[in-house]
């Protein structure tokens, strides 16, 4: 609280009209000469708030600010009264920016309050500390901002309070932001629109959208205007959401209400569209951008091309890369990198390092390490590995350091050719160069040795994966119960899938599927069929799981080898009820069943049901059908189907190694 019982004694000016301005500007050091006279008891008892700041201005290079705070507390508390807040603001900052050469922060805060809390005159004011708490606020001093609010009975102006919810917000300290407006209504603040907006972003970055929009509901009752901002961060909230129609709704009542939508309105509504792949409003509103005399800037260009690399249109990518240029925008480094990423996806691999020549033509910041990354994935991707490797050599010669994630890619691209020596070979320069190998690192080698079926190595990196503290992921589990089922070590793999529960990890689709798939094909399809139920029973241990066309197939396969086709039926039919398509290898499986069954009726049905869904007839489907029809005496069926099978090329199916045996 402020002090004001002391007494107070007055300064008189003389005034000479020959040296006016000698009789105003009352030197500091004549000051301190006189013990009567008290500097800052000059700057309080000047006549007006231009008198007492040329006083102040006139003797500030004389000022020992360490000694002489309370002369500051002076002219700040005359310039506050006088309701000149930007100068009594900037002087504020000015000796906060002073006494924080020598103390730390929340030291200097205390100084200042006290400097302004310990004046001792009428003129002084309570809006001081409003004065502090801004400024503190435009230094980023947030935490000692909350701290002055804390501390004050009197509560400042709605100005000041919008000023530390704010930065309580951008420090993410939302408990802290609601508990302080709260505390403002109980002691009688009356919420803005600022502080409407402060709150909305609040509940942005919370996922509060119900409460964002509850507040908006309840601002506009009040009859206070929403801005533009506020109008957008509601917007924003939908699209985060993939909630469109509502962003709509509400860009349509923003304009309704006459707000004008600005260049960030548009973006986001741009962005939320590209991000459900509808190119065609984003587009739209690009128009309207350029119809409502806006200009796009290089995040409404970034965000189109983006979108539109996303869905493999990249013409219409590279077209607003031209646009662009006739706005005077100059492509940045995330422009181009988007653009890169989207040639790399598609494999044109010539275009994406074309992109990345042209990047230092245009002048553009040199390529960074997300351009080298999305270049090297691309290499490894097509299975050019060693020109991935001859980048990362690249772009250690130009100072770009790779980090985990450069060199995992390209160990990953060496363990699928199945050259773990060179994987390791990489493995080691990474720790040579300070990159300690993360759970991804051990992962991808776990995976490399499983898929080359040495699970001993495999085994061997999972330990001394767990020995460094790193815990194994739901990709290393299932690509190590993978490659113990195709060992036929059926025990081990099961142990790795009690182990991993117990861990807490939550087995995948794909953890699933190898688990029956290992199941079915070592001989234990009643095992595989125990685990499909209990998993569809209780999906605790498997949360987010759908039985996809690869745990049924394997299901189906399993019976259909077990000569079970009644069972095996009864789960294809299931498999089309929960309208899971089945592929051209389900179909040649069961088709494969019902011919060793001599279900001539079935396989002729199933073969009907296949035109029906689209399914390519391939050399294994045309030698069953043909032996079918044949058996039947439908003999131009079956040459039909034989003719099917010379024209098929002789097994040009990928299927075909797979199905060598189908008919026995």
């Amino acid at each position: 609280m402020l002090k004001s019982h002391l007494p107070r004694s007055s300064i008189y000016f003389t005034r000479h009209p020959s040296n006016s301005m000698l009789s105003r500007e009352l030197s500091f050091a004549s000051l301190s000469s006189s013990n009567s006279c008290d500097p800052t008891k000059v700057i309080l008892d000047c006549k007006n708030a231009d008198e007492a700041l040329k006083f102040f201005n006139s003797n500030l290079k004389r000022l020992d600010v360490k000694k002489n705070q309370q002369i500051y507390s002076a002219i700040i508390h005359v310039l506050t009264r006088a309701k000149l807040y930007m100068k009594a603001r900037f002087l504020t900052k000015n000796l906060i920016q002073n006494l924080i050469k020598v103390h730390k922060p929340n030291r200097v805060c205390t100084l200042v309050f006290n400097a302004l809390n310990q004046a001792d005159t009428s003129k002084c004011t309570a809006d001081v500390f409003g004065v502090l708490i801004i400024a503190l606020y435009e230094m980023d001093l947030i935490e000692e901002t909350y701290w002055v609010y804390s501390n004050i009975e009197i509560l400042p102006s709605i100005q000041a309070c919008n000023a530390l919810l704010d930065g309580l917000v951008k420090m993410g300290k939302f408990d802290f932001m609601w508990e302080v407006y709260y505390n403002m209504l109980s002691r009688g603040a009356v919420p803005n629109v600022f502080t409407y907006g402060t709150l909305i972003n609040c509940c942005r970055h919370q996922g509060y959208f119900s409460k964002a929009c509850s507040l908006f509901d309840e601002m506009t009752e009040k009859k206070i205007k929403p801005t533009v901002v506020i109008y957008t961060t509601l917007i924003c909230c939908f699209c985060s959401e993939s909630k469109m129609s509502e962003a709509e709704n509400m860009f349509r009542e923003m304009k309704k209400s006459k707000t004008l939508p600005n260049l960030y309105t548009y973006n986001t509504l741009i962005d939320g569209y590209c991000k459900i792949a509808k190119l065609r409003k984003s587009l739209d509103l690009y128009q309207e951008i350029i119809g409502n005399e806006l200009k796009p800037n290089v995040i409404t260009f970034g965000i189109l091309i983006d979108g539109f690399c996303k869905m493999d249109e990249l013409m219409a990518a590279r077209n607003f890369l031209v646009h662009m240029t006739k706005f005077g925008i100059v492509p940045n480094v995330v422009v181009y990198n988007c653009l890169i990423d989207g040639y790399c996806k598609v494999g044109n691999l010539f275009e994406a390092t074309n992109l990345h020549l042209e990047m230092d033509k245009k002048c553009v910041p040199s390529s960074d390490l997300f351009t080298y990354s999305i270049l090297i994935k691309g290499f490894c991707d097509m299975g050019r590995v060693n020109e991935g490797e001859l980048l990362l050599q690249q772009m250690v010669k130009v100072g770009i350091v790779p980090n985990s994630v450069t060199y995992n890619t390209l160990i990953d691209g060496y363990c699928r050719e199945g050259n773990m020596e060179k994987a390791l070979e990489i493995c080691s320069e990474m720790i040579q160069k300070g990159i300690k190998p993360n759970s991804i690192t051990f992962s991808v080698l776990i995976n490399g040795y499983c898929k080359m079926g040495n699970m001993d190595s495999a085994m061997g990196t999972y330990s001394g994966m767990v020995i460094k503290g790193l815990f194994p992921d739901v990709v290393s589990y299932t690509a190590l119960i993978h490659g113990h089922f195709r060992k036929g070590n059926v025990r081990e793999a099961l142990l790795l899938h009690k182990e991993m529960i117990k861990a807490g990890i939550d087995p995948n689709v794909f953890t699933v599927s190898c688990l029956i798939d290992g199941l079915c094909k070592n001989g234990r399809i009643w095992d595989a069929i125990k685990l499909f139920f209990s998993f569809e029973v209780d999906q605790s241990d498997y949360s987010s799981i759908n039985p996809n066309h690869v745990i049924y197939s394997a299901l189906i396969h399993g019976l259909c080898e077990d000569g079970r086709i009644f069972k095996a039926s009864k789960f294809f039919k299931d498999m089309r009820c929960y309208r899971i398509k089945p592929d051209s290898f389900t179909y040649i499986v069961i088709l494969k069943g019902h011919f060793r069954s001599k279900h001539a009726l079935d396989v002729m049905m199933l073969h009907a049901d296949m035109i029906k869904m689209g399914i390519v007839e391939n050399e294994a489907i045309y030698k069953v059908l043909a032996r079918v029809y044949e058996e039947c005496g439908d003999l131009k069926s079956a040459l039909g189907c034989s003719a099917g099978l010379f024209e098929s090329g002789f097994g040009c199916s990928v299927i075909h190694d797979e199905s060598k045996s189908i008919c026995g």
